[in-house]
């Protein structure tokens, strides 16, 4: 089990190297399947459509999937590591959607200098 963590680790710091969006494509496409990658986005559809208040049943009708995949979404984003939340923060950040307070912009900018030493960020172009 040790293994399996260390490699976690190391595909965590093989993601957060990862300059721009192509390689990320790029490192995605070689680590999953197309089938898995569909899942994926199907899973961060869903998740954005949670986010925004869609009701589940809309949901399910819209992306053509089951409510209990829709449930188990909606658990990880309610109760998950805190993974979805910052990724769609700096979404709607990025797409101008939400005032940020002076914090979250002082650590956007830290992010900002951080990315410039390569660091990826899923929304920088």
């Amino acid at each position: 089990m040790k293994a399996h963590a260390q490699h976690l680790k190391e595909l965590s710091r093989v993601f957060a190297s990862l300059e721009d969006e192509k390689e990320a494509l790029m490192v995605l496409k070689d680590l999953f399947t197309p089938q898995e990658i569909e899942s994926l986005a199907e899973r961060w559809a869903l998740i954005q459509e949670l986010h925004k208040g869609t009701p589940q049943r809309a949901i399910a009708k819209e992306l053509g999937i089951s409510i209990s995949k829709i449930t188990r979404g909606s658990r990880m984003l309610k109760f998950g590591a805190g993974g979805f939340e910052m990724l769609l923060k700096r979404l709607h950040v990025k797409q101008g959607k939400m005032k940020v307070s002076a914090a979250e912009e002082k650590h956007a900018a830290k992010a900002g200098e951080a990315g410039k030493k390569g660091r990826w960020s899923l929304f920088r172009r």
